[in-house]
């Protein structure tokens, strides 16, 4: 199965030893109320994020390596799916693979990415949850989400990933990743809702 960023995983009980040791960047959300003490550019990020809430769309491959091929002769389609105040979830179907979920919610101090990876039967993936927060305000339409130490743990060539969620007007939807030597990046047509695909695997 194609993992984005996936070069090397070490053993499970290594993962979880160093996940215990690792500082946390800030802590969830559990309040509503919270997200307004964002700064101005994520509110109104977020409002953009939760106005897609209920639609899928179409996506294509604009920017890769040769790793992404899966991407480059598949479908791709991403479905809001789930919003609530604290939570935006959004899986990503690549053909018939429905294991990868992403997984947005405010922070203490920003914006927190998170990748949901599961089996077709709903268990975990041994390399899940990675992500990281953003580290600046960014703007209303484009949020960076710097690896976090649990990424490193999980990936270590990962541990410098700076991911990227572009939502650019009504138009485009993009998501990508970038570190040295690594590129990617996925544009959907916000234009053109597509029908809702089926759950992903494991969904509630």
């Amino acid at each position: 199965m194609v993992r984005l960023a996936l070069m090397f995983v070490p053993s499970i009980a290594l993962v979880l030893q160093a996940a215990a040791c690792a500082p946390r960047s800030a802590d969830p959300i559990t309040s509503a109320s919270v997200v307004r003490t964002l700064p101005p550019a994520q509110q109104a990020f977020w409002q953009r994020l939760q106005a897609l809430c209920g639609r899928a769309f179409q996506g294509r491959l604009t920017d890769s390596n040769a790793s992404d091929s899966t991407f480059a002769r598949s479908s791709v389609v991403m479905h809001v799916r789930e919003c609530s105040p604290t939570e935006v979830r959004v899986p990503l179907h690549v053909g018939e693979d429905r294991s990868r979920t992403w997984v947005i919610t405010p922070v203490a101090g920003g914006l927190r990415l998170k990748h949901d990876h599961r089996h077709r039967d709903g268990t975990e993936d041994s390399v899940t949850q990675y992500g990281g927060d953003t580290q600046d305000t960014g703007t209303e339409s484009r949020q960076d989400f710097h690896a976090d130490s649990l990424t490193g743990a999980l990936i270590p060539a990962a541990r410098t990933n700076i991911w990227t969620i572009e939502i650019l007007s009504d138009s485009t939807f993009a998501y990508g990743l970038r570190r040295e030597g690594r590129r990617f990046r996925v544009e959907f047509d916000l234009t053109r809702p597509v029908a809702v695909p089926p759950p992903p695997w494991g969904a509630r």
